[in-house]
């Protein structure tokens, strides 16, 4: 009988340095490094943690918030960039997966994007939240299906969302439809109330148990002085606590270790991936469990772009797309194997 792979997992629960991104990738820079002392394989931060989440947003109206944004602009992570450099290369200096939300600037528009770079600091992916939530959409950009794949790593086969992308469930689905091992989850936190907290709960647990994966969650967190330096309001300061729920949870829907609800620090947990197949052995939402003649997922994972040229050969070209993450994307199937594939990629 073979060894059972195991796989050091850190979830982290940090406050960012508002209104300064160098001080926030520091802070990065310090608890991988203090991850690696204890062995940690892959590390995950939370949403859009550099340079940090823009909580403005969600108690001030976009008339009144209209220079916090434009400093947002400034500290905002062009990727790639100096920030992703310094994290790259204390991914490779580690063999460690790391997985980092940013807002990322794109010339005129930001974006929330999560990043995976691997252990040999290669960025694997950079996907973009499809849908920014509520107060959300007056920041950020919407992204597109190129970034709704998983990736091959050192730990296994690594996928993906930011907050509420986990109540789309064909988003899930996308994943799951990849044989995704380790899911990596960011919420803001610091943010709504303890119903916040709840609700994520019950959200990653039933992911972990629908996919038969792992899911390491990340959430944020403010400090008093910090919550008062965005509002000296006592009614909105409220709307800037609880909320928070950094955890990490097995494929039966179990925690590894008791969650994070309030302060910072870090979840290390051992993955014991063989739980992968003992619960898929049961139910695999997209194996023997699935019905792909009768329910099926098309899924167009083009990247958008705002011009199309057309030139040359009379194929079409892209005049701008994202950087390309996975060179070694399938290519479409063909009309029958669609039929009979859970994922059918839009050609």
């Amino acid at each position: 009988m073979s060894q059972p792979r195991i796989i050091k997992a850190a979830a982290v629960q940090i406050s960012p340095v508002l209104n300064e991104a160098e001080g926030t990738l520091h802070k990065v820079l310090d608890r991988i490094d203090a991850a690696a002392r204890q062995g940690v394989q892959i590390i995950v931060f939370p949403e859009t943690f550099v340079p940090y989440y823009p909580y403005f947003s969600f108690i001030r109206p976009p008339m009144a918030s209209g220079a916090e944004h434009m400093a947002l602009y400034e500290h905002a992570v062009v990727v790639p960039g100096p920030v992703t450099e310094a994290v790259a290369q204390r991914a490779r200096q580690h063999g460690m997966v790391v997985v980092l939300g940013v807002n990322e600037r794109d010339h005129g528009t930001i974006y929330n994007t999560q990043l995976i770079f691997d252990e040999t600091g290669t960025l694997r992916l950079k996907r973009r939240k499809i849908t920014p939530t509520f107060h959300e959409r007056m920041v950020w950009g919407q992204g597109d299906g190129s970034g709704l794949k998983v990736v091959d790593t050192a730990v296994g086969r690594v996928g993906a969302l930011a907050c509420w992308e986990h109540y789309n469930p064909l988003a899930r689905y996308a994943l799951m439809a990849q044989h995704e091992e380790i899911h990596c989850a960011q919420f803001p936190g610091s943010l709504v109330g303890p119903i916040f907290a709840d609700q994520m709960e019950v959200t990653i647990r039933h992911h972990a148990l629908e996919s038969g994966c792992f899911v390491i969650n990340s959430t944020g967190w403010l400090t008093d002085e910090q919550i008062q330096s965005i509002t000296p309001e006592p009614g909105l300061q409220r709307a800037l606590r609880g909320g928070c729920c950094t955890a990490i949870v097995s494929p039966e829907g179990v925690h590894l270790a008791p969650p994070l609800k309030e302060g910072e620090g870090m979840l290390v947990v051992d993955l014991d991936m063989s739980l992968i197949t003992k619960r898929k052995r049961m139910m695999d939402s997209v194996g023997h469990y699935a019905r792909p003649e009768l329910l099926s997922l098309r899924l167009d994972d083009r990247p958008t772009a705002p011009v199309h040229l057309l030139g040359g050969t009379g194929n079409e070209r892209l005049l701008h797309q994202p950087m390309s993450t996975d060179p070694g994307a399938a290519a479409p199937p063909d009309a029958t194997a669609a039929a009979l594939a859970p994922l059918s990629r839009v050609a």
